[in-house]
């Protein structure tokens, strides 16, 4: 008898454990499935990954029929992208939108739990910039006319938004972005949605290891590196976020939260820059940064999820470190250990 107790108590606490970790993640950390590769698994496959390491939420970049089928009853949190080239026509006039929507949305919403429709990925700053508000606003009266109060309508911004980003205090939204991310900014805050933001501290490093420290850009600084007033950084993925949070203050926007739509380290590509190693150690350590569920120096009072890039290494992607920000090879195997839970 007793050992039968033992043994149920120990299948209690896994499948106890196992829903309290799958319940975190979801709440905080995503991964982008990324699909410009020719080797990759079926989206019905990927979807059975992201349930096996309890990853809660999935970013598409676009609309992909055959992934949004495999998502339905999944249970994962979906980030929907719409194409930049479609950008134009969804911006051009609700009805526009509406087609769009009916095509593309409308078929899973039933199924598939979307939680975000994202105009564009890092178009601004750029010649599409000036359709991301019209074509946001469009989906929104789509999405308001359907009922569907639980889609939020955001964008997808690169840190190239910002002209001077250091000391975040000192940030500023740069000359070629700022038009754009005014009107984009002040539409997010009328309606209480984010922005979703791209930050990678792997580019940082690379391009200026002599002053952009290697334990500032890992998360592996064991006190402050950066002090900007009476604010300490011992990371720079969060000095970059209150960068976007200072450059929004002054335009007037204080109220629009952050999501970290991209960030990792590639494992290979660019020598003793991008090893396993440095990589397992930075995305191990985003994840435990999302599920801290903790803010900013700026904004400690404001909770923090994102999504890791990506998937899987994706091989007609640019040679190089293009290819190589995978979680896990086509095969599905991990390219380094990685814990979710």
């Amino acid at each position: 008898m007793a050992l039968v107790n033992i043994i149920l108590m120990l299948l209690t606490f896994t499948f106890v454990h196992h829903q309290i970790a799958t319940t975190e993640a979801r709440l905080d950390i995503g991964v982008c499935y990324g699909m410009i590769g020719d080797n990759l698994p079926s989206p019905a496959a990927v979807v059975q990954l992201y349930q096996r390491y309890g990853i809660g939420k999935v970013r598409l970049f676009d609309p992909n029929p055959d992934a949004l089928a495999a998502l339905r009853g999944s249970g994962r949190e979906v980030t929907l992208g719409t194409k930049n080239q479609d950008l134009q026509n969804i911006g051009s006039s609700v009805a526009a939108a509406k087609a769009w929507f009916d095509a593309n949305v409308q078929p899973y919403v039933s199924g598939v739990n979307i939680t975000y429709l994202s105009a564009g990925n890092e178009v601004v700053p750029g010649d599409l910039g000036r359709y991301v508000l019209p074509a946001m606003q469009n989906l929104q009266s789509v999405v308001n006319s359907y009922g569907y109060s639980g889609i939020k309508i955001t964008t997808v911004v690169p840190t190239s938004t910002l002209g001077t980003s250091y000391p975040p205090s000192q940030a500023t939204f740069s000359d070629a972005a700022r038009a754009d991310m005014v009107g984009i900014i002040k539409f997010l805050s009328s309606n209480g949605w984010p922005l979703m933001i791209n930050i990678y501290p792997y580019f940082a490093y690379a391009s200026d290891p002599v002053n952009v420290r290697l334990d500032y850009s890992q998360f592996t600084a064991t006190g402050p590196v950066v002090q900007d007033g009476p604010l300490s950084y011992s990371n720079l993925h969060d000095a970059v976020v209150d960068a976007f949070y200072w450059a929004m203050e002054k335009e007037g926007v204080t109220n629009v939260d952050l999501v970290i739509s991209e960030s990792g380290w590639p494992s290979a590509g660019n020598g003793n820059f991008t090893t396993p190693a440095l990589a397992q150690t930075y995305n191990q350590n985003l994840v435990k940064r999302y599920q801290a569920n903790t803010g900013t120096p700026k904004h400690p009072d404001r909770s923090m999820g994102g999504f890791l890039f990506a998937l899987f290494n994706e091989n007609q992607k640019p040679a190089g470190v293009e290819q190589n920000f995978g979680l896990f090879y086509p095969n599905t195997s991990p390219v380094y250990p990685i814990y979710f839970n």
